[in-house]
C-alpha cells in the first residue's frame, strides 16, 4: 500500500492497518456497485468512493453488508431497497458474471481502463498509470474515433 500511495498519493491510515479480524475479500464490496448499478446507476461512482474513503482511510470493515447498506444510504440509495437488492441472487449472480468478463479480458492490474466505441472495447492501461501517462493514450483514442 506504500508503493500505491507513493505512485498514486491515494491516502491510506498506516497506522491503523487493516481492520480487526478481516477476512480481505472484495467479492462485498463490488456486489454493492453491482447493486448501485442496478438501482440507480449514477449512484455507483459515489458508493466507490465512499468504499474506498471508509476502507483505506478510516480502516472500516466494508466487507460487511450493514456498513455497506450505511455508506449507499449516503449516497441517496433508499436503505431496504439497497440491501434487499444487495442481498438477491440475481446482484450475486451479475458479480459473478462481472468477475468472470474481467478475467475473460485478460485484466490482471487494477485500476483498468477500458474505453468503447460501436460496441468496441480497447484497453487504455492494465495497472495503474499517472494522468500524465494516461492522457495521451485517451487522447490517441479519441482522435482514432475522430477520424473513423
Amino acid at each position: 500500500w506504500q508503493a500505491v500511495h507513493e505512485a498514486s498519493g491515494q491516502p491510506f491510515d498506516f497506522a491503523a492497518g487493516l481492520p480487526e479480524g478481516l477476512v480481505y475479500d472484495t467479492e462485498p464490496a463490488c456486489r454493492a456497485l453491482v447493486a448501485a448499478r442496478q438501482l440507480e446507476a449514477e449512484c455507483a461512482w459515489p458508493l466507490a468512493l465512499l468504499i474506498q474513503q471508509a476502507f483505506y482511510t478510516r480502516s472500516e470493515d466494508v466487507t460487511q453488508p450493514a456498513r455497506l447498506v450505511e455508506l449507499a444510504e449516503r449516497t441517496g440509495l433508499a436503505r431496504d431497497a439497497f440491501a434487499e437488492c444487495f442481498d438477491a441472487g440475481t446482484t450475486r449472480e451479475a458479480t459473478a458474471a462481472d468477475f468472470a468478463w474481467a478475467g475473460n479480458l485478460g485484466i490482471a492490474g487494477f485500476p483498468t481502463v477500458l474505453a468503447e466505441r460501436d460496441g468496441q472495447l480497447a484497453l487504455l492501461t492494465n495497472g495503474y498509470q499517472p494522468l500524465a501517462a494516461l492522457a495521451p493514450l485517451l487522447a490517441r483514442w479519441l482522435e482514432r474515433g475522430a477520424h473513423g
